[in-house]
């Protein structure tokens, strides 16, 4: 296999985290101002990827309803609807309707908060409580 990283003979590629890749392609359509082609988030991102990867992971993300999409022709044209935090809490909400047992994983999950994290938390909810009784 070639070498693609200029850090020496014998390294490989880089491998991307699990939702990086969605969360660049995400971010190359919210820099693209109004619906764009999968041939122009592909341009954003560089061209390093095939078209039919970005294919690919645009109708993931379509399908988890962080983008939108359009008929053009014989192709689409896509539109973000979430911003990277609005893609990583769908990614947590998956996760979190997988588990039969919701509540041990909610849980489980603000234990290991950081206490910053957990009061960010606190906050939100708080906030989100007075909203709802208003």
């Amino acid at each position: 296999m070639p070498d693609r990283d200029e850090g020496g003979a014998g390294k490989h590629p880089r491998r991307r985290g699990q939702g990086e890749l969605e969360a660049q392609v995400l971010a190359a359509l919210r820099r693209t101002p109004g619906p764009a082609t999968a041939a122009q988030v592909r341009e954003r991102l560089g061209g390093d990827l095939a078209h039919t990867t970005v294919v690919t992971i645009l109708t993931r993300l379509h399908a988890k309803g962080a983008v939108g999409r359009e008929r053009a022709g014989r192709s689409f044209q896509w539109t973000a609807r979430a911003d990277e935090a609005g893609l990583a809490a769908l990614r947590m909400r998956k996760v979190l309707e997988a588990e039969a047992d919701r509540g041990a994983v909610l849980a489980s999950f603000v234990t290991a908060l950081s206490p910053g994290d957990e009061r960010t938390l606190r906050d939100l909810l708080a906030r989100t409580a007075d909203e709802t009784e208003d």
